[in-house]
């Protein structure tokens, strides 16, 4: 690896150590109005935005990127302006820092509070998506972190001209850059808060994984390859989830037309995102007059059905599409219109069922049976368990965090949408009136 390279993110990790001890210290109102200013600048930065946007979709489709993978990268007025709201409702949520968690008073005297505080610097490792890096920048700025920021490759020149504009707003001005050339000094919040990995070598990263005195969490967000790559190669603790593979599960005393809303929502709604229902269970019981009608509603949206023997038996007898399983079709996640379908002789199996197979992301019940819903969801050791609801409300905007910069299937620290909140620690403050130890 360059010395030089190594250096340039070792230096820029040491700033951003710096620059995190005083957003931990900065108040709300000092936060807000930096986020108000962005704001006001992302829209205000268009015409800037839209040309460091067109050098990457020309190297897009120079590069054969695939059509859902340009449109992902592709910035348009209105997706700024999205981008604005998006940074407008986080600054209008509280402020999670110096949030008193817990309060108790010691036999001797001593007053212990356990207090919210942010967990210092973070590195975030993500993908083409240019809204990412104004999602996760807002939510660390807010949460008092400082980001380091290493987006994919795809979208290196719009992220550049992203981050100038969150330098501006933390620098405190209001007028709109015109190049990327480096801003003047500002007289705001320390710029170092958030910054992006300049370049696109893959030895950057790899230098940043293993800066673990300066940073302390990585967050990566992206495909399985990615994640298992910065997971296997980080010193820093890493925050993530490697799949979604989600299931679920319609008990012998489901509400038949609640099943089939659910069912078709979880699956066809976005079936490319991550708490897509990937994976079908349903009762024995009711399978023989259920299940056809979850398939033919499920085959009206051009879902393609991979079926265990006893569903296919049921699907054959009603003449409805369908394919036979692999066993691997069990544990997969399709991020497409297709799911696996079985069929099982009871709750303790569709339970024993998810948490062999699922990967502890999100998994539902339908029923209307209130025991047997509380069987599951204590029974599943998922991040999130949903009775009689879609898979697709796990996501921090539906669950009121306002925003999330991820979601995690990790059981230490953080687990589910991570909000606010989340990109959070804790200490404990404690008071005397002079004690001392015997």
């Amino acid at each position: 690896m360059p010395a030089d390279l190594q250096k340039l993110v070792t230096a820029l990790a040491r700033r951003a150590r710096a620059a995190s001890l005083v957003l931990a210290t900065a108040p709300a109102e000092q936060k807000n109005a930096a986020l108000a200013r962005l704001a006001e600048l992302l829209p205000a930065s268009t015409d800037a935005l839209l040309a460091a946007n067109a050098r990457d979709l020309a190297a897009a489709k120079k590069n054969k990127l695939t059509s859902a993978q340009i449109d992902r990268l592709t910035l348009a007025p209105e997706r700024i302006a999205q981008m604005a709201e998006g940074v407008r409702q986080v600054a209008a949520l509280p402020d999670p820092v110096g949030e008193e968690l817990e309060r108790t008073e010691r036999p001797n005297g001593l007053e212990i509070r356990k207090v919210r505080v942010p967990i210092g610097v973070i590195g975030i490792i993500y993908e083409a998506r240019p809204n990412v890096t104004i999602d996760c920048a807002v939510l660390c700025l807010k949460s008092g972190n400082a980001a380091i920021l290493r987006g994919g490759t795809e979208s290196f020149h719009t992220n550049r001209m992203l981050v100038e504009i969150i330098h501006q707003a933390l620098s405190g001005k209001s007028t709109p850059p015109s190049s990327s050339e480096a801003l003047a000094k500002e007289d705001g919040l320390p710029s170092d808060a958030v910054q992006l990995i300049p370049t696109t070598d893959r030895a950057a990263l790899t230098t940043l994984l293993k800066l673990d005195s300066l940073i302390h969490c990585i967050i990566p967000r992206g495909g399985e390859g990615l994640i298992r790559f910065v997971a296997k190669n980080s010193t820093i603790p890493v925050i993530k989830h490697f799949k979604g593979v989600c299931f679920v599960y319609v008990d012998k005393d489901a509400d038949p037309a609640m099943a089939e809303s659910i069912v078709v929502n979880a699956k066809v709604q976005r079936p490319g995102v991550c708490n897509a229902a990937e994976q079908l269970l349903v009762h024995g019981a009711v399978a023989g007059t259920l299940l056809p009608r979850l398939a033919r509603a499920l085959l009206a949206h051009k879902v393609e059905l991979r079926c265990d023997q006893a569903s296919a038996v049921i699907l054959k007898k009603h003449q409805l599409a369908h394919k036979s399983a692999r066993a691997a079709d069990y544990s997969t996640e399709f991020l497409d219109l297709i799911m696996a379908v079985r069929v099982v002789p009871s709750l303790d199996d569709a339970i024993a069922t998810v948490n062999r197979d699922s990967s502890a992301h999100t998994d539902a019940i339908v029923t209307r049976d209130a025991a047997a819903a509380e069987r599951f969801l204590a029974g599943v050791d998922s991040a999130v368990v949903l009775w009689n609801a879609s898979t697709r409300f796990n996501d921090g905007f539906e669950f009121g965090l306002g925003a999330e910069i991820g979601i995690s299937t990790d059981r230490l620290h953080a687990r589910g949408p991570m909000g606010l909140r989340e990109l959070c620690s804790y200490k404990y403050v404690v008071t005397g009136s002079g004690q001392v130890r015997g």
